[in-house]
């Protein structure tokens, strides 16, 4: 029988990565752990964990990361967490051929820290372009970022003023675009995508070099929080535009399937997603993924938490108890600590793992 869902949710990293290691070890599993070059916000060590179910020749690949934004990473710590001690899942896993890979923490500071962020102030699902190039533009970030992070807190009506003009000018959805698109002129700003590739960006692609370059087939569900209705798993295809059997696939597997390309998702089209790697890496690979993403609160609360916290970091001087709050509304922004959101998270999170595994054995 498998836990009550409230049971597999965490209040910290160092609880969260317990748990893991915990559960990789009781379904005989061997870890292995990628140490960060920082610690967490309790003196605690930081890794990229992994973990893998299955043959190290498996023609078939499972992905299952979390983490990559690294608050959000309660959710997906606990979707691991269950599937790792689902003996059903690992039977019909087993069953279809298919290996299954967990990666614990993509951004383990971030998870740690209360952070969306690397320890570089980097978007990680930003990070990943070609940094030889000139990097993206993102005018419209350019026009809004002195409001949007502005040297005061809380903003003033001018900084909202600013922004509400940008909304009234180019649409709800244009503002969003602007704000979450990525960026990369504004280190101290947010979606910041970098100038160089994190950590967790090179640590992510000696996994995939170590782990997924012999399958023949690879999905990937990259767990998120914080868009859409509450609860809801949203579904959005991690593919390039061109890959129009890549989608098919997906529809098939997972049923209803959104895409940032034709504006049916909760999130703007991206510059940099991880899930490129998928077509560098593992190029051998027919490749089908997507985000798993749960809503938690209404999209401007999400934003303006972001905002406050990337003030509080640009300002580590504050006193405490005016940070500690900061910090706490950050969280439930993306963690909805109820029973209720939790059961819904472990049923559709199990729901789309058995779904990958039918899908990756039916090809």
């Amino acid at each position: 029988m498998n836990p009550p869902a409230a049971t597999l949710f965490s209040q910290s990293y160092a609880e969260a990565r317990a748990r893991f290691l915990v559960a990789a070890e009781a379904a005989g599993l061997d870890v292995q752990s990628h140490p960060h070059p920082m610690l967490g916000r309790d003196g605690e060590a930081l890794a990229m964990d992994v973990a893998r179910f299955g043959a190290a020749d498996a023609k078939r690949l499972l992905i299952l990361s979390s983490a990559c934004h690294g608050v959000e990473g309660f959710c997906g710590s606990a979707v691991q967490s269950a599937l790792l001690q689902d003996a059903a899942f690992h039977r019909a896993a087993d069953e279809a051929g298919v290996a299954v890979l967990y990666i614990h923490a993509l951004n383990p500071y971030g998870f740690s820290w209360w952070r969306r962020v690397t320890h570089e102030n980097v978007d990680l699902n930003r990070n990943f372009i070609d940094f030889s190039q000139p990097l993206p533009a993102n005018p419209g970030y350019d026009e809004i970022a002195h409001a949007l992070v502005p040297p005061h807190w809380p903003p003033t009506t001018e900084d909202q003023a600013a922004l509400q003009a940008y909304a009234m000018k180019h649409g709800p959805r244009g503002l969003q675009a602007a704000i979450s698109a990525g960026q990369f002129n504004h280190p101290e700003g947010l979606f910041f995508g970098g100038h160089n590739p994190t950590w967790s960006h090179i640590t992510l692609r000696h996994v995939l070099q170590d782990h997924a370059t012999r399958c023949e087939r690879l999905g990937w569900v990259d767990l998120h929080t914080g868009l859409g209705p509450t609860g809801h798993g949203e579904r959005i295809f991690s593919g390039l535009p061109h890959d129009t059997a890549g989608l098919e696939r997906a529809r098939a597997w997972w049923g209803d399937i959104t895409t940032t390309f034709d504006g049916s998702s909760t999130a703007a089209l991206l510059e940099g997603e991880m899930w490129r790697t998928a077509y560098e890496e593992c190029a051998q690979a027919e490749y089908t993924g997507i985000a798993l993403e749960f809503g938690t609160v209404p999209l401007l609360e999400t934003i303006d938490a972001l905002r406050a916290e990337q003030w509080l970091e640009n300002h580590p001087e504050i006193g405490a108890p005016r940070a500690a709050a900061i910090k706490q509304r950050l969280r439930d922004a993306f963690y909805t600590d109820t029973d209720d959101w939790k059961h819904a998270i472990i049923s559709q999170g199990t729901e789309v793992a058995f779904q990958a595994c039918l899908g990756l054995a039916e090809g």
